[in-house]
């Protein structure tokens, strides 16, 4: 037990939240953008005002508590009904939004994301913008351990009962070979067994994806890269390394290798993915699908319209949901 004093904080609280989450102060001080000198000084100050030690911090990773595991639970009552209270306060009137924390795929970070910043900017006056991008599934972790308010990324099954998803496009896979390789009049599939494959990497959504529907379709594919970048895998194909499997998305984000590759459909089972804006239900009210409203015509002039200018077979292959 530790001597009572002080005032329970909800700064406080988001701490002892994020070190119990991340089982490690150093982490839990990256999660808040806070130094690990904070975050402990925090820890100390919530448990000097509750009156126990909630975070066996000696050990590693650290552990709650019996009196840790109380307020963990009670904890994310509290915040809850923070977010809450902050969400109803804001959308009272979208001027009063002072903090806006935004998750893209980096599929939309170069040509779509400005836009929509730019276009909730002229609304949102005197709101600071805070943007991370990165993988589908690393933006769903983030969204949550509340580190985010909302994130455009690819839709992660069903979703979660917490969360509220509103669809914006559906992209199917296509096939990406090096320019003049393969044959449109011959069998595209036996051809491209003879060339390597170039995986997307599995730690991704969008890679597992890939695997498992090849697994369905009874191919082994044997490959020597795998690799998380399109640029990456676009250049390896168009210097005729090898072929690989990617969606309209990585094809906008990596056009100056256009020149170099073919692009087809996939010889095999159809196979999509869909592109969703995602937050916690109940939180910001009708934001999350006002943002998806927004960015749909966004979505239709950078990607859409242009995937299907460059390949007319995507006409039913990219849509606005």
């Amino acid at each position: 037990m530790v001597e009572k004093s002080g005032r329970i904080t909800l700064w406080g609280i988001e701490v002892f939240m994020a070190a119990a989450d991340e089982r490690s102060i150093s982490a839990a001080a990256r999660r808040l953008g806070a130094s690990p000198s904070a975050v402990s000084q925090q820890l100390t100050n919530l448990e000097g005002a509750v009156g126990a030690t909630l975070l066996q911090r000696n050990a590693r990773p650290i552990r709650l508590t019996p009196a840790g595991e109380i307020m963990h639970r009670r904890a994310q009552a509290i915040l809850n009904e923070a977010a809450q209270a902050r969400a109803e306060l804001a959308m009272s009137h979208l001027t009063t939004l002072t903090r806006f924390r935004l998750g893209m795929i980096e599929d939309l970070e170069a040509d779509v994301t400005p836009q929509l910043l730019t276009h909730m900017a002229g609304e949102l006056k005197g709101c600071q913008f805070l943007l991370e991008t990165g993988a589908s599934h690393y933006l769903y972790d983030q969204l949550d351990a509340r580190a985010l308010d909302i994130i455009v990324s690819a839709q992660l099954g069903d979703g979660a009962d917490w969360t509220e998803v509103h669809p914006v496009l559906r992209e199917r896979f296509v096939v990406v070979a090096p320019r003049g390789a393969i044959r449109p009049d011959r069998d595209i599939l036996r051809q491209l067994k003879w060339l390597p494959l170039i995986q997307y990497t599995q730690r991704h959504y969008m890679g597992r994806l890939i695997s498992a529907h090849l697994a369905r379709e009874n191919l082994n594919l044997p490959y020597r890269f795998e690799l998380d970048s399109y640029h990456s895998i676009l250049a390896l194909v168009g210097q005729g390394t090898g072929w690989s499997i990617l969606t309209p998305l990585a094809l906008m984000r990596a056009r100056r290798f256009a020149d170099q590759i073919d692009v087809m459909e996939l010889p095999l089972a159809p196979l999509t993915r869909t592109i969703a804006v995602t937050a916690r239900k109940g939180i910001l009210q009708d934001m999350p699908e006002t943002l998806a409203a927004r960015l749909k015509p966004v979505l239709s002039e950078t990607i859409v319209a242009p995937a299907i200018a460059a390949h007319p077979f995507l006409a039913d292959g990219v849509t606005i949901l």
